[in-house]
């Protein structure tokens, strides 16, 4: 089964009602809310990181950043990275490399959503592929994902040139 096909029939045996978003490919969580015509703030990503040798799954919105120091801390551990494109293809082998949805529990990896999430009634999150994103009620998110809520992001720095 594909990751899409997971996700939709993880929402249906839970009777939770969601939206389906087809668009033309987007490779980041923000052309995805461009694409979507939503705020950055409803468009979750999930950032894959290594700590200490462990996947774990950060939920965020696509307008803030992790801060790998806070992860650090919050998870008390040594090291913390990114994930490489290899881990990610091992972890999640049924879904677009960086697409992966916000859900964790489905692969077996811990998951930390960003507080700043607790504020949206809705959530769009990419689909296992860059040509499909999903929403569904924050809500029925928390209570399906079971995420453990905490701080660990920034808002982007606008520059300007």
């Amino acid at each position: 089964m594909m990751c899409r096909e997971k996700i939709e029939a993880y929402l249906r045996a839970n009777l939770v009602p969601f939206g389906v978003h087809a668009h033309t490919p987007a490779y980041t969580a923000q052309a995805v809310a461009e694409h979507e015509h939503i705020s950055n703030q409803l468009m979750v990503k999930a950032v894959i990181v290594v700590a200490d040798g462990e996947l774990v799954m950060l939920a965020l919105p696509a307008s803030r950043r992790v801060d790998l120091a806070l992860v650090r801390t919050m998870l008390d551990v040594r090291e913390v990275r990114l994930a490489s494109e290899a881990e990610l293809a091992e972890a999640f082998p049924d879904c677009e490399i960086g697409a992966a949805p916000p859900f964790g529990n489905l692969y077996g990896v811990p998951l930390y959503a960003d507080q700043s999430l607790e504020n949206d009634r809705v959530i769009f999150f990419q689909a296992g592929t860059h040509t499909v994103a999903l929403s569904i009620a924050y809500a029925d998110y928390k209570r399906l994902a079971e995420p453990t809520i905490v701080s660990f992001t920034h808002h982007y720095a606008l520059t300007v040139h």
